[in-house]
């Protein structure tokens, strides 16, 4: 479904909302008397890349996709170090701003990580929860990316910063960890269109000082001692394809009760994901 498809078929509208010391900007679809479903997106970028997917819910749902803090639209002030429970923290605090009551929850990634942690700390707050792709790092990775994944960036006179977040996030498509490239750790998903691959780029390039920070979070955040917290009904999913796929079995038996799927990829068949996730948040 091309950005063109999505306009025809569903409106997407943007908004910002105050929180602690910034704000949270969102994309939201759907009308607004349906049951609300909020989308927390992967890092890098925003949530731009869910406006597929955002089409294809809308048609039950009110969709909610804001951006992390620190990420995309949103901006704010942040501890040098946060960790998971801040970002969860400003989710909750836009979606209050949003007068949203409850909801149901969807994570991709490092959207997982931040969507889990708001679960266990309000599940009285969401319905259900839907995970998709969860990284279980033994120590010595876990070491290594956080050393080498998400390095902080400085701007220079000779924009070079920018030269290296194109490479950087083409590269994310091609390797996982992205700055492996050898044959070993090459992906099979292929290159994205080059315009979505520049919207990425400009997204992470608007939050070049920040982008870093929710990606260490997710990197630390123990899921295999928190995921035993989750008390609501969750489908532990992962996608066709996901470089992450290698723990799903692992994460899905860490949620007590949890349902584990292999879904379609929101990104590449958002129509075939959304029938996977409104099944679930249906039952």
């Amino acid at each position: 479904m091309t950005r063109e498809d999505v306009s025809r078929q569903a409106v997407i509208r943007r908004g910002f909302v105050d929180v602690t010391d910034g704000q949270i900007h969102y994309r939201e679809a759907g009308s607004r008397a349906a049951p609300a479903l909020v989308l927390v997106h992967a890092s890098p970028g925003s949530a731009r890349g869910f406006e597929p997917l955002m089409a294809a819910l809308a048609k039950e749902r009110w969709v909610i996709a804001p951006d992390t803090m620190g990420n995309g639209d949103s901006a704010g002030a942040m501890p040098e170090q946060p960790e998971i429970p801040f970002f969860a923290g400003r989710l909750r605090e836009a979606l209050d701003g949003l007068s949203i009551e409850n909801c149901d929850l969807y994570g991709a990634h490092t959207g997982g990580s931040i969507a889990a942690q708001l679960a266990i700390d309000a599940p009285h707050f969401v319905r259900k929860l839907a995970l998709d792709g969860i990284g279980l790092y033994p120590e010595s990775l876990q070491a290594e990316i956080l050393e080498r994944y998400a390095p902080e960036l400085q701007a220079d006179l000779h924009g070079s910063h920018l030269n290296w977040i194109w490479h950087f996030v083409r590269d994310t498509y091609m390797f996982w960890p992205w700055y492996a490239t050898d044959a070993a750790h090459a992906r099979k998903v292929g290159l994205p269109a080059p315009e979505t691959l520049h919207d990425k780029v400009v997204d992470v390039a608007k939050a070049y000082r920040t982008y870093h920070l929710s990606y260490r979070a997710a990197f630390r955040f123990d899921k295999r001692r928190e995921f035993a917290r989750i008390a609501v009904p969750t489908l532990a999913a992962c996608a066709e394809g996901d470089m992450l796929a290698q723990w799903h079995d692992e994460y899905a038996a860490l949620i007590p009760g949890s349902v584990k799927a292999t879904i379609p990829s929101v990104y590449a068949s958002p129509g075939a994901a959304a029938e996977a996730l409104l099944a679930f948040f249906r039952s």
